[in-house]
């Protein structure tokens, strides 16, 4: 079973939420329980999205699971130091970690983009450029990966991500 995190913090962007669709409806097509999804945060419990709308959260441990996927926001903010400290701890023991859209600027805050392709929405991707040198950002993609670091664009481009996280862990077969 692949354990999916779905990292979430105080004014996140709801619509992210549908990755976790894409996982669900793999777990129906395959007739198992291929996926296990999480709602994770820094501390667990209530977060409020940009939107007001509460979810449910638990703590994140950053050696819990196989996929961490950080969600976006729709006003770049600074992550709180402890959130870059859990995500960089994970990034040892995750198999996968993705970003969804601005997410990007968080993963980037952490230092796990240095030296990586990324992506994110258009409208951001100049500004993730300015703020990280070091981070070589592709502003015409619906996703990216980088060895084991996979961003997207914009906030419905996760959908497109997460098929192919399910397309990896699957394969193409299970789709028939």
């Amino acid at each position: 079973m692949n354990r999916i995190g779905l990292v979430v913090f105080p004014g996140f962007q709801i619509l992210d939420m549908a990755v976790a669709s894409v996982f669900e409806l793999a777990n129906l097509q395959v007739r198992s329980s291929a996926y296990e999804i999480s709602v994770v945060s820094e501390t667990g419990g209530a977060i409020k999205s940009s939107m007001g709308a509460e979810v449910n959260s638990i703590a994140l441990d950053p050696a819990a699971y196989d996929t961490l996927i950080v969600a976006g926001y729709i006003a770049v903010q600074a992550p709180s130091p402890r959130l870059l400290e859990l995500l960089g701890r994970a990034l040892s023991s995750t198999r996968r970690m993705a970003s969804i859209c601005t997410g990007a600027f968080i993963l980037a805050d952490a230092g796990i983009l240095d030296g990586k392709r990324a992506t994110t929405h258009w409208h951001f991707a100049k500004e993730l450029q300015r703020r990280y040198p070091l981070v070589r950002v592709e502003e015409d993609r619906i996703f990216v990966r980088d060895g084991v670091v996979w961003t997207s664009a914009g906030m419905t481009a996760c959908i497109d991500l997460a098929l192919a996280l399910v397309d990896q862990d699957l394969g193409v077969k299970s789709r028939n």
